[in-house]
């Protein structure tokens, strides 16, 4: 893992040598956060999309690509990975279970985008095809790497991603999701991936998600990353909904300032490469909630930091974060 790079002031990250500035911007601006705004993060982006594996390879020890799934999401992003990633994975050294693990993360976020956000029915026969295709390749490549890594947690994050797109079954997922929490029982990434198996649309139980959530953050230690999962789990609510307003309500209001509490704005949390996305969940959840104390403190500390996730679950999710931003 990165480690405790920014210092423990939920209110004031510390600098630190690897951040990346933030662009230019007057007064109140947002910017939509690179590479998680880490210099060695960048690295990383850089060389995966130069197509450079020794350059990303020398770059690998700098970080935790094993464990730390927001730096893994971040290469599965990079368009064109696929097109060299294979030769990569060739290399029989001591690396290859990275090039697996990058090539699988990268084929299920390429699967995604052929499928698209469309609910099922909206979905045409090719982009199904496409999907499948590209998710059963995905599969061989994570297995592969979980047999030569069986500590690292990420590659599990991804076969519970692409096992809700590929419907393989509770028994499946389940197993996978007791794989993922052996190896860290308090690892957001894995919460927030069964959340979404957890969704009515996917096959879950209204509230089930919410449950799940809040056994969570029970046995999160305060200062702990783990309670964004309470408000991604008021977020999937609000889409799941007809009612654009259904999380604004004093109950939800409350439950939401006690879960920020517990976890990002105490002074324990570790403000890591990524943090903002952290803050983003909350930020969202909050302003979907129309919570108005709270939420101040929360984009303070983010001073315009924008990540696209949650919010490109709106229409217009930059113009949104700017509005509630500006607003707060």
């Amino acid at each position: 893992m990165f480690g405790k790079l920014f210092g423990r002031s939920a209110e004031r990250p510390v600098a630190d040598p690897h951040v990346l500035p933030a662009p230019r911007r007057q007064r109140s601006q947002v910017y939509t956060l690179r590479a998680l705004g880490d210099a060695r993060v960048l690295a990383l982006v850089e060389a995966a999309g130069a197509g450079d594996w020794p350059a990303l390879k020398a770059a690998l020890p700098l970080v935790d690509l094993g464990r730390d799934h927001q730096v893994l999401l971040e290469l599965a992003q990079v368009d064109g990975v696929q097109d060299w990633i294979g030769q990569a994975i060739e290399d029989e050294g001591e690396d290859r279970a990275s090039a697996l693990l990058i090539a699988g993360a990268r084929y299920v976020a390429w699967g995604w985008e052929a499928r698209t956000a469309a609910f099922a029915a909206n979905v045409t026969p090719e982009q199904r095809r496409t999907f499948f295709r590209r998710l059963r390749i995905a599969e061989e490549y994570l297995l592969e790497a979980v047999e030569l890594r069986p500590d690292w947690v990420t590659p599990w994050g991804r076969l519970l991603a692409l096992g809700r797109g590929m419907s393989l079954g509770a028994e499946v997922n389940g197993a996978r999701l007791a794989d993922a929490l052996h190896r860290d029982p308090l690892d957001l990434e894995t919460h927030l991936e069964w959340l979404s198996h957890l969704q009515p649309r996917w096959g879950g139980a209204p509230g089930q998600a919410l449950a799940f959530a809040r056994d969570a953050l029970a046995r999160a230690p305060r200062g702990h990353r783990l309670g964004c999962v309470i408000a991604m789990a008021h977020i999937h609510d609000w889409i799941e909904a007809d009612d654009g307003e259904c999380l604004a309500t004093p109950e939800i209001q409350a439950e939401l300032r006690c879960a920020v509490d517990h976890s990002i704005l105490h002074p324990g949390y570790v403000f890591r490469p990524g943090w903002q996305y952290d803050f983003n969940v909350f930020a969202m959840a909050l302003a979907l909630a129309d919570e108005r104390h709270t939420i101040r403190r929360v984009f303070r500390t983010l001073d315009g930091a924008y990540t696209v996730r949650p919010w490109l679950h709106l229409a217009e999710p930059e113009k949104e974060f700017t509005r509630h931003h500006r607003r707060a």
